[in-house]
């Protein structure tokens, strides 16, 4: 039960991980505009994310476009959007492996298949999870970067956005869900944690003692 209970715990924080994921790639908001100076126009705040940047300006309105060309982005962008969505594809497939090797569904019959499935899941999980990882610490380090950077024009500063504390949490339950789905499909007759038994030294003692006797 307590393997089962692991195996659980550790597929639905990879599946809300997954869905942080996704939030992560999608949303326009790993940049957000920076209001320092004193001449900063508070009208408007822009939101840049992978696929689209945004506007929204002070009385509610909210304007988005889609880049137009892939090839004028940046060099990091390109590689955060690839990552992104490689990850989202592993999560994919490692939900399906997951669904199929927890020990409550009965989809395969041999335990152990059902361990190694579980497993792999628990694998690709915790991959995915550092995939997500690597872009949004990249784009957290080159926000503050530039935000610290005298060269740097104060309208082209930017914050991180929520889309980024979204990809933190997101990895780190990935993370955690896959080391947990991992740890918690052991194949049969493998324990999953260290067991330490008395048993042994029980008859030991017994026979010193019936010796003992003996002798007096």
């Amino acid at each position: 039960m307590a393997t089962t209970g692991m195996q659980l715990l550790g597929l639905v924080l990879s599946i809300i991980g997954w869905v942080g994921g996704f939030l992560v790639c999608t949303l326009p908001m790993w940049r957000v505009t920076a209001f320092i100076g004193n001449n900063i126009v508070t009208a408007q705040i822009t939101w840049e994310g992978l696929w689209m940047n945004c506007i929204w300006q002070s009385t509610g309105e909210i304007q988005c476009k889609v880049y137009d060309s892939l090839l004028a982005l940046p060099s990091d962008m390109k590689a955060a959007r690839g990552l992104t969505v490689l990850a989202l594809l592993i999560c994919t497939l490692a939900l399906t492996l997951g669904v199929l090797g927890i020990k409550c569904t009965e989809c395969v019959g041999l335990p152990s298949l059902k361990a190694r499935l579980a497993r792999v899941s628990g694998v690709l999980f915790f991959i995915a999870g550092f995939l997500i990882l690597i872009p949004v610490c990249w784009t957290a380090h080159s926000i503050i970067r530039d935000f610290y950077d005298p060269y740097v024009a104060a309208p082209h500063k930017r914050e991180l956005g929520p889309a980024l504390y979204l990809g933190w949490g997101g990895s780190a339950l990935l993370l955690i869900g896959g080391s947990l789905l991992y740890t918690g499909s052991s194949p049969p007759g493998i324990p999953s944690s260290p067991t330490f038994s008395s048993d042994e030294s029980g008859p030991r003692r017994a026979g010193g003692a019936a010796q003992v006797k003996g002798y007096v």
